[in-house]
């Protein structure tokens, strides 16, 4: 088979696992387990796998100068953007949190012009108002027909939280990702993340019942550890070899109608008017950012 064939449908398997991942992670809390106990037992399982991986590639020292640039996006991204996701998804709904994570490149637009001085054109600032727009109708909108969210509202503005923690990792990370591979890089920030997550969670993780909890409850709490923590990043690593980021991240956005279609299936959310308008301003206000200049393309 085609090598790029091949990526392709690894960076779609990737989207596929996020997608579901919404619904099902949101099933399992809090009844069999905390969200703050879930995200320590996330970050443990992969400290452990990316550390197995890690006698697979070769071994890289990490300068001196760089271990607190790993340190404030490990905060950012395996402490921050997990406790704020897990426990907004807790209080809200899995349609709401999967619209809402499309946000991510307009947060690390602003995020980038801020820090990176990179250029914002016109179309993109249209695009930051109408995404804004429709993650702020989110928000403030409440949906009475989910019985498994206790606090749709304040549950959005956390996961809106979550994806400017997340967007700040990418920020941070961005320019130590040429210097380092991925998997060294991964080796070291999750057991930081580790230590990070452990005054939030430890007292969840160790109220977990493991011996009573039914197949249901541990199917997907086994999903959320390899398939979401674990496989979907190497999927998405196997997919930058042959096709490019930008590729990968136009992917991203077929995670809300994965999880839309999922959630309606299952009886765990529905679609509404409010929900359907707030996720067009969303999708337009992505694309206007995604958008490249075509003057900016000849330069590129």
């Amino acid at each position: 088979m085609d090598k790029r064939l091949l990526a392709l449908l690894a960076a779609v398997g990737a989207t596929t696992i996020y997608g579901l991942n919404h619904t099902i992670m949101k099933v399992i809390m809090p009844d069999y387990i905390g969200p703050y106990g879930l995200v320590l037992l996330r970050v443990i399982t992969a400290s452990i796998l990316f550390n197995l991986c890690s006698f697979f590639f070769p071994k890289e020292r990490i300068d001196k100068q760089d271990y607190l640039r790993i340190f404030i996006a490990t905060a950012f991204g395996m402490c921050l953007n997990m406790v704020f996701f897990i426990r907004g998804l807790s209080l809200s709904t899995p349609i709401n949190s999967s619209v809402i994570i499309t946000m991510m490149p307009i947060i690390v637009l602003l995020l980038s012009a801020l820090f990176l001085k990179e250029k914002i054109t016109s179309s993109k600032i249209v695009g930051v108002v109408f995404g804004f727009a429709g993650a702020l109708t989110l928000v403030l909108y409440g949906n009475a027909f989910i019985k498994n969210a206790p606090n749709i509202p304040l549950g959005n503005a956390m996961m809106l939280v979550n994806a400017f923690c997340y967007g700040s990792y990418l920020v941070i990370m961005k320019p130590i990702t040429k210097k380092y591979h991925v998997i060294t890089l991964m080796k070291w920030m999750f057991p930081m993340g580790v230590l990070m997550n452990l005054p939030f969670g430890s007292q969840e993780l160790l109220a977990v019942d493991w011996v009573n909890l039914p197949i249901d409850a541990v199917w997907r709490i086994g999903f959320v550890l390899f398939f979401t923590t674990f496989l979907a990043y190497l999927l998405n690593m196997y997919a930058l070899r042959e096709v490019p980021p930008t590729t990968i991240g136009v992917l991203t956005y077929v995670q809300p109608i994965i999880a839309i279609i999922y959630a309606s299936i299952t009886g765990n959310d529905q679609m509404d008017g409010v929900k359907t308008l707030a996720t067009l301003l969303v999708f337009v206000g992505v694309y206007l950012v995604t958008k490249r200049n075509k003057s900016l393309k000849k330069q590129v």
